[in-house]
């Protein structure tokens, strides 16, 4: 029996890791070889290969990686669609989010890779124990290794939860009917993003946080918040309650009582995929956690060998990956020049309303004693806002409208930034750009916004570092001036 959109996943399969395909001969040697095809491996290979390096990208699964495949892309759209269609329904919904898959599934396909002059290689590569790089009987004689192997959802070690009957993001794209009800543990953008979709689509959702709050790494408004547009989306929270033992495919026990659900959904944290490269033959080392250990040029401990993307870093994000293949390239094919520390790294929850971030938090900040002032707007007091019907209701305002932005003591030095509300990721995006160029929020104030746009917050933001400025003294000064020059 077929299932929604199944036409679709049969099209993308078929593109991203086609069962007709024979691996190419390998060349005698190549300047790059990349391990995985999700984002820091598809950049790393095609970037490679458009500068007119011999490239091999090797792949286990399907190209695209989990960006494409259970990650970004699934999850985004199907949110999309529950956000925009209140009576959304689970078929069609599921049926959008393999469409958009098969859609995009062209760009990362092999034949677009094997067009571009890069030799696709399905299959799983390991060092041997010479520790040279090696899939089935194929050797590689390489110049370099790029290791983009990615990471996987971490089960926690729950007693009596068993990966047999357990969702994660890795298989929770493959349902084909709507569950009844849905017990998801983990509150951070994984947890909350899927708890609102299916809420939405009709799913009893109980969402379970040991952490006192949502989004524990974010500031507290943001947790806040995003409680309450959970709860009046119908989602029921356990927050600060962890999870003591988990009964068959359904009942949670934690230490307030017990929940039964028809299913299980984890999103508590990821681990990388490193364990069967025997990266120890190759001299490649692992932090305790498992993770690629590289310099600040991506280099590892075997300085032939580099590593980037989920496998190398706990911050998780495609876009991280993508500025991580960049260094790579440079580095791998040129002079060793491109660093990645010191980067500004923006992340996005893309719930209603959505919470965007960039830089340390709060909380890092403090402890490690830099001092900061901070300057705040509520969004709603914008016209642009105000000018959207029922702007000024009870939801409309519980789901957000604020941004922080955090600068160094005395300066306009910015150091972190929050945004709250509608379309907050793209709001964020002048800071990110300031950051990188070290443009300081006095910048914003001398920039022209289009009136009447959310954009003008940051105006005033710019607007109040310059007020603050304003010392009894200088205030003292202006005035003598102004009167005599009356």
């Amino acid at each position: 029996m077929s299932y929604p959109g199944e036409h679709f996943d049969t099209a993308s399969w078929q593109l991203l890791c086609p069962t007709d395909y024979v691996n190419p001969t390998p060349k005698t040697k190549y300047h790059l070889v990349v391990v995985g095809a999700g984002p820091a491996g598809l950049i790393s290979a095609i970037g490679a290969a458009g500068l007119g390096a011999n490239v091999a990208l090797i792949e286990r699964h399907r190209m695209g990686g989990d960006c494409l495949n259970v990650g970004c892309m699934p999850s985004k759209s199907l949110l999309s669609y529950t956000q925009e269609n209140p009576n959304a329904d689970f078929d069609d919904a599921f049926s959008w989010l393999r469409e958009v898959r098969a859609g995009i599934a062209p760009h990362d396909s092999v034949e677009r890779y094997s067009e571009m002059g890069v030799d696709v290689f399905q299959g799983e590569a390991s060092f041997n124990a010479k520790g040279i790089l090696q899939l089935g009987d194929i050797t590689f004689n390489a110049r370099r290794i790029a290791l983009c192997t990615g990471a996987r959802a971490a089960l926690p070690p729950i007693p009596g939860l068993d990966p047999a009957f357990v969702l994660t993001n890795e298989n929770v794209f493959d349902l084909t009917t709507q569950p009844e009800s849905i017990a998801i543990l983990g509150g951070g953008a994984i947890g909350c993003e899927l708890a609102q979709a299916f809420s939405c689509l009709g799913t009893r959702v109980e969402l379970f946080e040991q952490a006192p709050r949502l989004l524990p790494l974010e500031i507290p408004r943001a947790g806040e918040t995003l409680a309450q547009a959970l709860t009046d989306s119908g989602v029921r929270l356990h927050l600060g309650e962890a999870v003591t033992a988990i009964e068959g495919p359904g009942t949670i026990h934690t230490q307030n009582g017990t929940v039964v659900c028809e299913k299980i959904m984890v999103a508590a944290g990821r681990r990388p995929n490193t364990e069967n490269l025997n990266l120890a033959a190759a001299g490649v080392n692992l932090d305790g956690r498992g993770f690629v250990v590289v310099d600040e040029k991506l280099r590892t401990t075997k300085n032939h060998i580099y590593a980037a993307g989920d496998c190398a870093t706990t911050l998780q994000f495609t876009h991280h990956a993508d500025a991580q293949a960049r260094a790579i390239v440079q580095n791998a094919l040129f002079f060793s020049t491109a660093k990645v520390s010191g980067l500004a790294i923006p992340h996005c929850t893309y719930t209603s309303p959505e919470i965007a971030s960039i830089g340390p938090s709060l909380e890092v900040l403090e402890q490690t004693g830099v001092a900061y002032d901070r300057y705040e707007f509520d969004l709603t007091e914008l016209d642009r806002v105000k000018a959207k019907p029922f702007a000024s209701s009870a939801k409309a305002k519980a789901q957000g409208g604020y941004a922080l932005v955090i600068t160094k003591k005395g300066t306009d030095q910015i150091l972190a930034a929050t945004i709250i509300g509608a379309d907050a990721g793209e709001l964020l995006a002048p800071i990110c750009l300031m950051m990188s160029n070290n443009l300081g929020l006095s910048a914003a104030q001398k920039t022209i916004f289009s009136y009447p746009t959310r954009s003008e917050f940051l105006k005033r933001l710019g607007d109040a570092y310059n007020k603050s400025r304003m010392t009894p003294r200088i205030a003292s000064l202006f005035k003598w001036w102004l009167k005599r020059t009356l």
